[in-house]
């Protein structure tokens, strides 16, 4: 049985522009590669299988796609030789669909609801093609819709005449195909053109030659079809989607103290209120609680923070969560599948990674907690380190409930602190302590007396007695 429709993302293009040898579709825009944002909104019509054109640096886009949209397939087009060429090459996989969607690889303003306009006008008008124009302010670089005696074309700019150039509304790149007209005149497309390359925009023309119905859908809004060809435009396009996604999330109650500083990541969330300070950053898949809030300078990827959690300046937390009522910082940092338990509390110039730290329990300053494991209510004494790494592997350290650990303690792992275990601050242990024991690893103090005056002697009869 036929799908109604396929989705088709062009992003076989250099960008040479761009002056990278990273491909262009990933460029980041607010960390995520400029390829995410056509794929999500395609993702945001409904269950559309996609396909994805590849070419340059074909191995870290593939390598991308595998990752984080496994459901997408991919077609390689060895030569970059236009976008008929791409759609040709590409026919395996969009020929036993209604309809196909096409959309380039580097518009990452484009939104699921003008999508899904497109589709509807292009099944209600039961269109063979139906295209997205806008009206551009600068229409420099864009393809110009060309509309005479009833008919309409689209010139390519290096193509267009002094008369056409002037013309301000353009192609967006942005199609819908009725894949039975498509199949049956795509290999009518020639390469006569200044640039040697497949136009699929001349199937426009082909198709009202053999009297087959062409649409254009004319949008008001062109800040959501800016194409990015080079870094002024990928910054514009960052810039435009930051503010718009800062503008969402306000309008949901979320307190931005500064939103011009503040920077939100596409897939981020917030369960409700929360307070941003400013210079705040929040990317990747990362929730906020209710009534959350998180101080300047502060990083955050990939992570969860439950209700009422307060993260001070200057803190950086990646991959991990922060449940409800927990403190964190100033000046932590906070990685790789860390939890911290209900109001638990990570201060000052402390690094916890690959750990869970127990409800009530505190690593107030100046520690490195790394592949361990803390039970409820410890404490975690200044300068503490879990000496977790011996050259080769790493190795986890279990410190109980209730626990009190000294500060400038050593835990040399593998070692197990059990419950309310104390061990004396400057201690190095290396072995495990059991239940209740108060754990003492360092040399016995020995003061020497006469130390300072001795030690002038010595210097003056090195000297030889002599006094400057």
């Amino acid at each position: 049985m036929k799908s109604a429709w396929g989705a088709l993302v062009l992003a076989a293009g250099k960008g040479t522009r761009m002056k990278s040898s990273t491909a262009k579709v990933l460029q980041p825009i607010l960390q995520e590669p400029m390829v995410f944002y056509p794929l999500k909104a395609l993702s945001e019509c409904g269950p559309i299988p996609i396909g994805v054109v590849v070419g340059y640096g074909k191995e870290g886009v593939c390598a991308y796609l595998k990752d984080k949209w496994p459901q997408v397939t991919t077609m390689e087009q060895r030569l970059q030789r236009g976008t008929g060429d791409a759609v040709k090459i590409s026919s395996s996989f969009w020929q036993d669909f209604d309809n196909l969607l096409i959309l380039p690889g580097d518009v990452p303003l484009i939104t699921a609801d003008t999508i899904k306009r497109l589709m509807d006008l292009h099944l209600e008008r039961r269109s063979s093609l139906t295209f997205i124009s806008f009206s551009a302010s600068n229409p420099a670089g864009y393809g110009r819709v060309i509309r005479s005696d009833g008919k309409i074309r689209i010139v390519e700019e290096r193509d267009a005449s002094t008369e056409e150039l002037s013309v301000r509304e353009v192609n967006s790149g942005i199609y819908a195909f009725s894949t039975f007209a498509l199949i049956r005149y795509i290999d009518e497309l020639s390469c006569e053109n200044s640039q040697g390359e497949y136009y699929l925009t001349d199937l426009i023309e082909i198709f009202q030659q053999k009297n087959l119905k062409v649409d254009v859908v004319l949008v008001n809004d062109e800040d959501e079809f800016l194409g990015v060809n080079d870094p002024l435009q990928l910054a514009k396009a960052t810039a435009l989607l930051k503010n718009s996604l800062v503008r969402r999330h306000m309008e949901e109650g979320v307190k931005c103290a500064d939103p011009e500083s503040t920077w939100i990541g596409p897939q981020v969330t917030f369960e409700g209120e929360a307070f941003l300070a400013p210079y705040v950053q929040i990317y990747g898949n990362t929730s906020i609680g209710e009534r959350s809030s998180i101080g300047s300078f502060s990083i955050l990827r990939d992570c969860k923070l439950e209700n009422d959690v307060c993260i001070h300046p200057h803190v950086i937390i990646e991959n991990s969560i922060i449940k409800g009522n927990a403190i964190v910082g100033p000046f932590a940092y906070l990685r790789d599948e860390t939890e911290l338990g209900q109001n638990s509390f990570a201060g000052k110039f402390v690094e916890i990674k690959k750990s869970k730290v127990g409800s009530g329990s505190k690593v107030p300053h100046l520690s490195y907690i790394g592949d361990a494991t803390i039970g409820e209510g410890t404490n975690i004494g200044a300068g503490t380190i879990t000496c977790n790494y011996d050259g080769k592997r790493k190795h986890p350290t279990k410190i109980g409930n209730r626990c009190f650990v000294g500060s400038d303690t050593m835990l040399v792992a593998p070692v197990e602190l059990e419950d309310d275990v104390t061990t004396g601050a400057g201690s190095v242990i290396t072995e495990n302590v059991p239940s209740g024991a108060l754990a003492l690893a360092r040399a016995r103090q020995r003061n020497i007396l006469g130390w300072k005056k001795n030690k002038e002697d010595i210097k003056d009869k090195n000297d030889g007695g002599r006094s400057e």
